[in-house]
């Protein structure tokens, strides 16, 4: 069955878009928005690269992220409600401010 790929917000999505806009490259923002639809279909791509299971799981306001997937230079958080078929998209970050944590100052290990 397929899943409905959404925002838990309106103030994420726009977070999300206006990110997406800043990058300069509009081939990588085609790609992250393919791997975002293909979520859909697949939500959990084990055994791909590009995919990564949170340990542990990052609190992100409300909102918890519990899977990554990597699309060139950048990471999208989200995570997924099996029970009504829903993955969450919850943020963008790029790598360098994922691998140096400035962007995790935001966020709450649980």
């Amino acid at each position: 069955m397929k899943y409905e790929v959404k925002f838990p917000t309106h103030s994420i999505e726009k977070s999300f878009e206006k990110f997406l806009l800043k990058i300069p490259q509009r081939n990588t923002q085609n790609k992250i928005m393919q791997a975002i639809e293909k979520l859909a279909n697949d939500p959990r791509p084990f055994g791909k690269k590009p995919f990564k299971k949170l340990k542990p799981p990052i609190q992100f306001y409300k909102y918890t992220a519990q899977y990554r997937i990597r699309v060139g230079d950048y990471r999208v958080l989200y995570d997924i409600d099996d029970n009504k078929k829903i993955v969450w998209i919850l943020t963008i970050s790029s790598s360098r401010s994922f691998v140096d944590r400035s962007f995790l100052k935001f966020l709450i290990p649980i």
